[in-house]
């Protein structure tokens, strides 16, 4: 079976670790932040570490 073509929009949106986890930003942090708390705001600069059924399904649209 050939190789898949990766899918450009989840290249920009998607990140696969050294060790094989894939990372991605947490929705709901670029604007209208002024409502949030400011722990709320701290916690949307984290990444997502995406579980294993996730990172399986991704990982093969990355061509990784």
């Amino acid at each position: 079976m050939p190789k898949l073509k990766s899918k450009g929009s989840i290249k920009k949106r998607f990140k696969v670790t050294k060790s094989g986890t894939v990372v991605v930003k947490r929705a709901g942090g670029s604007h209208y932040n002024a409502h949030h708390s400011g722990s709320k705001r701290r916690s949307l600069r984290k990444k997502i570490h995406l579980n294993g059924t996730w990172s399986r399904l991704i990982r093969p649209m990355l061509g990784a």
